[in-house]
This record gives C-alpha cells, sequence and structure tokens, in this order.
C-alpha cells in the first residue's frame, strides 16, 4: 500500500478533532467522541508527519516506521482501540489493564500522594511495564505476531517496568489544595491548556505526552525548549545561571538513577558534578577540591531518612533553581547561593538566609556538626554563640568587631570591615586564597576547610607560611614588631607558640569575660595549664596593650607575668 495515501485509523469527534486533542471532562463527553472514532482518513505528507499517528512509533503495524513493529498486521489502531467488543473501558480499549502491582514514585519532598496508576497512566503501562505482550489485544483469539520474535516491549527507554520510583509520579489529583500545599506547583486553573488533567482532576502519562501526535517528539502536548512544559506545572524560581535554567540539565522525568528528585546523577553531588567537573567550561570545576584532605561534601544518599551530622551536600548551601551571577559584600549571603535556607542570630530557622554565615549556621550553631579542633577554656562549638554581638570577642563575621584599636590589620582592612566565613574556611586554589580556581567551601588542602595554611601544631616555627591565614589580614611585620603586644615575637618566633595557643579564632562567647577573654584570648588547654604556684590559669586584661597570665606554658611559669605599659 502506497505510504502517502495509507490508510489511518484515527478517533475524530464530530467537529473533526482528533481524540488526543480532548480535555478533561466527563467520560460521557469521551465517549461521544470515541462513538465517532475510527473513519478512514487520507495521511498528508510532509506537513502532517508525526502529527500522526501513523507516522510514528505508535503505529506498530507492520507498516510502522518504529523497530518495533508486527510481522503482519496492517491495522494500526488495534494495539490499543477496536470498535466492536471492547473492554468497558473507555476509550474502546482494546488490551488487558496490567496488575496494581507497581511501585509507585515518592520523595520526601512530595507533598502528593501517588499510588497505584489509573486512567490512561494505566493504559500505556500496558505496554510500557513490559509485562503484557504487545500484540495481545482483546479483539483476536491470539496475539498478533510482532516481527524479530518481540512479544513485550523491549527493555530500554520505553520500557518503564513495574517500579516507577524512577519516573515523575502521576495519577494523584493535582488540586487547588495541592497548590496550596506546594508554592513550587501552579494552582491547576492557570496551567496552559496544551497541560489537561483527567477527568478526576489526576495528573496522568497523557498530561505530558499526546500518543498520537509526536510532531514535537517524545509524544509530548507542547515544545519543553527553555522548560517550558516542565515550567507549566512547576513553579520555579529565577536564576541567571543558563545551565540551572533548563531542568533536563540535572532531571530527567523517566527512570532517574536518583529515584527521589528525578535526577540524573544517583544523588545531588553527582548530578552537579555532571557539570562542575571542568567538562563545560562555563561552570566553575570544583572537582579537584572534592579530592582534597578537607572536604565540605559528603557525597550524601539522595532522601536521608533521618538528617546525618557531617553529612552535607550541594544544596545545604546553594539553591540551585535561584543562584545568581554577581558579587555581594560581606555580610550579606553570596548570590551563588540563591536562595539558600538558614538560621539567624537568634536561632531561628528561615526559609532564605539574608547572610552568608546563617546558611552555616544551618549545621555550625545549635546543629554542630564538627567537634571542636582545639579543647579551650571557655568551650561551645555553637558558632552563633561565638559571633554574637553580645559575644566577649569575635572576629567581624556577624557584627564588626568590639575592638576599635587593631594596628596590625593589612590597609584592604579597618576595624570597621566584616568579613565572610569563606574569607576564611576556602578552597585553598580559590581566588580569595589567591589562586585561579573557584572560591567556596568546597574542600582545601589545609583542615578544616581553611583558604590558608594555619598552624595548629605545637613549637611550629614561624614563618610567612605557616601563619598565612593569620597574615592575610594582619600584616606579619606589625606582629612581630610587638606593635600590639609586647612579646609576640618572643612567644610566636622564639619559644615557637602558635597562634591558636591564646587565640580562639571565631570568637569568645558571652560565657567568657571582658577582663579574660578580650582579644580573642581563650587558652589551648592541652598547651596551657595552670600557674602550678598559684593554680590560676587565667589572663587579666590591663587595658590598651597591657595585661598579665597567671599560666604555664613550654615550661615556663607565669605566676603572674605582665606586659604592657
Amino acid at each position: 500500500m502506497n505510504r502517502s495515501v495509507h490508510t489511518l485509523s484515527i478517533c475524530l469527534n464530530a467537529a473533526g478533532v482528533p481524540w488526543s486533542k480532548r480535555r478533561s471532562g466527563s467520560a460521557g463527553h469521551a465517549s461521544t467522541l470515541i462513538a465517532l472514532a475510527f473513519i478512514f482518513i487520507a495521511a498528508s505528507a510532509a506537513t502532517a508527519q508525526q502529527q500522526s499517528v501513523v507516522d510514528s512509533v505508535h503505529n506498530l503495524s507492520a507498516s510502522g516506521p518504529g523497530e518495533v513493529r508486527a510481522a503482519a498486521e496492517e491495522q494500526v489502531c488495534i494495539f490499543c482501540h477496536t470498535p466492536h467488543h471492547a473492554s468497558p473501558i473507555v476509550p474502546l480499549w482494546n488490551r488487558s489493564m496490567p496488575l496494581d502491582a507497581y511501585t509507585p514514585y515518592t520523595s520526601r519532598a512530595l507533598d502528593a500522594e501517588p499510588g497505584q496508576p489509573t486512567g490512561d497512566s494505566k493504559m500505556c503501562l500496558s505496554c510500557h511495564d513490559g509485562t503484557i505482550a504487545l500484540g495481545a489485544v482483546l479483539s483476536r483469539p491470539n496475539p498478533i505476531v510482532m516481527r524479530s520474535g518481540i512479544t513485550v516491549m523491549p527493555p530500554g527507554g520505553s520500557n518503564l517496568g513495574t517500579d516507577l520510583s524512577d519516573d515523575h509520579p502521576v495519577s494523584f489529583r493535582y488540586t487547588s489544595a495541592l497548590a496550596a500545599q506546594d508554592q513550587h506547583l501552579r494552582l491547576p486553573a492557570n496551567l496552559p491548556p496544551e497541560v489537561r488533567l483527567d477527568a478526576n482532576q489526576e495528573m496522568q502519562c497523557t498530561t505530558c505526552h499526546d500518543p498520537h501526535n509526536n510532531a514535537l517528539g517524545d509524544f509530548l502536548v507542547m515544545h519543553n525548549e527553555d522548560s517550558n512544559l516542565c515550567r507549566a506545572c512547576h513553579q520555579i524560581d529565577s536564576t541567571d545561571i543558563l545551565g540551572h535554567s533548563n531542568c533536563s540539565a540535572c532531571h530527567t522525568p523517566h527512570t532517574a538513577a536518583s529515584g527521589p528528585y528525578l535526577l540524573r546523577g544517583t544523588n545531588i553531588t553527582e548530578s552537579c558534578m555532571d557539570c562542575h567537573d571542568g567538562t563545560v567550561p562555563d561552570a566553575p570545576n570544583i572537582s579537584p577540591d572534592l579530592h582534597k584532605i578537607s572536604v565540605h561534601d559528603t557525597n550524601r544518599d539522595i532522601d536521608p531518612s533521618e538528617p546525618i551530622p557531617f553529612d552535607v551536600t550541594c544544596t545545604d548551601c546553594h539553591e540551585p533553581h535561584t543562584m545568581k551571577h554577581g558579587s555581594a559584600s560581606a555580610p550579606q549571603a553570596p548570590l551563588n547561593f540563591g536562595d539558600a535556607s538558614g538560621v539567624t542570630l537568634t536561632g531561628a530557622i528561615i526559609p532564605v538566609a539574608q547572610f552568608e554565615y546563617e546558611v552555616c549556621f544551618k549545621c555550625h550553631a545549635d546543629r554542630s556538626a564538627v567537634p571542636p579542633v582545639v579543647t579551650r577554656q571557655v568551650m561551645t562549638d555553637n558558632l552563633r554563640y561565638k559571633f554574637d554581638f553580645t559575644a566577649v570577642s569575635y572576629h567581624p563575621v556577624a557584627a564588626t568587631g568590639r575592638n576599635n584599636d587593631v594596628p596590625s590589620l593589612r590597609p584592604q582592612w579597618t576595624t570597621a570591615s566584616m568579613i565572610y566565613c569563606y574569607d576564611c574556611h576556602n578552597s585553598d586554589a580559590g581566588v580569595r586564597s589567591g589562586g585561579g580556581g573557584p572560591d567556596g567551601v568546597h574542600g582545601s588542602s589545609h583542615a578544616p576547610l581553611l583558604a590558608r595554611q594555619y598552624s595548629m601544631i605545637d613549637y611550629t616555627s614561624e614563618s610567612a607560611t605557616s601563619y598565612a591565614l593569620c597574615y592575610h589580614c594582619h600584616e606579619r611585620n606589625s606582629i612581630l614588631g610587638d606593635e600590639s603586644f609586647p612579646t609576640h615575637r618572643k612567644h610566636i618566633v622564639d619559644e615557637r607558640t602558635t597562634c591558636s595557643t591564646c587565640h580562639d579564632a571565631h570568637g569568645i562567647s558571652s560565657h567568657g569575660s571582658t577582663i579574660n577573654n578580650s582579644n580573642l584570648i581563650n587558652f589551648d588547654l592541652s598547651i596551657v595549664f595552670p600557674d602550678p604556684s598559684s593554680g590560676r590559669l587565667e589572663f587579666i586584661d590591663q587595658g590598651r596593650f597591657a595585661g598579665q597570665c597567671f599560666l604555664s606554658c613550654h615550661g615556663e611559669n607565669h605566676s603572674p607575668r605582665a606586659y604592657g605599659d
């Protein structure tokens, strides 16, 4: 039979509208459409190609264009529909329906409650789950023989199997109540006309796919350029990062490696690294950082049932759908954080962090994921208390510093300056660390995730490298010139005492005192011990660059020892 005039069975209503164009409505309406169906039309040439089921791979007849087709059967519609002796399922269904033995999609973030497939989805699955022979139709006593010995849907992307946990959820009611529950869903009333729910207001396979029309590829009901089909339902926030604006760059609607969240990788890290591994020119390459001795990301499972301390992934700091290019100033949250959530200085959980430190507080404050590196006199591992403006002494992360007299500050800093957490904790290859790589707390050769070397090992020989982290902001010549503390050189150079022996870099909470813990003084108890004469372990601030200490360190007793005027 000449292909150009090949006759095609297709369902039309009285107005000549194909079945595939029907809107969700009453079953009776659909029945009316089907009752008028199955007339023959001539397929037009190139302009109609793929708009007709006859030219698509859904034509399983012997004349079909796909690899999966019948050996001799010429009827096109028979594989799904029959005009007589059909099942009681609309529209004139000619196949047995599969068993309700599916594993539906689920994730902790899903508000919908998909159960076993229903309606159109179940019809699609009667071929696409691979359990029922393609040629097994109700109108024939024996299955239609397919070419090449094929019986059921061959393995591959078209065979979804019965495990639908890695496929976009279907057969759930998409209601206004659901949209109200999930702010990222559009109201059903605002869906474009091409995207239709069924008569029960359920999302089905046919919400995205028109089985009779493959003009747009993948039988989509509308173009998905710029993720238009995805955005028809998903109210995604804006991003100016090109790679993040395309849903399909990270997600796939079927057979997703991750299962939950339908990611292309097995988890979030793997999905992000698909672009951020140096293979995509515009995507920062963080792959080298993830292989250093100190790494933030733990390659977390996709959907752990309970949060696990130390378990961190990219989206804990970056909200990929809202990330932007551009710069910000401390303490404002960097634009490439997007709308990441956070914890405020007061401990309130907020959906969108305003300040960088609020994102860090999610893991390093009340829910401290990292044990203290140094055991000190005044102990707290809650950075919220250490950086609070009521703290005794602190680096200016959440508020400008208390000390207005810091002669060692390098020219780019003043006592009114504020800093980011990632001024100290950053990739050692990042731009802010003096390298050429991407900034960010992804990984470093200096633990714990430090931008530069900062030795905390007792008896370290002083050098510009040993304390590069401190010297990035504090002028080395000023420190060793004893401009602020008269015996800095003696301690650091002669006695080889580290900065961290006396100073607590983050700060001292209000549990300390302004007399004993000014200037970030909070002794390392593994190195500094009580003065054996008095039993005291104490620093006493006595005014500008003056004070005295009761302690024992490196075999020398301060009982007390005073300095300054």
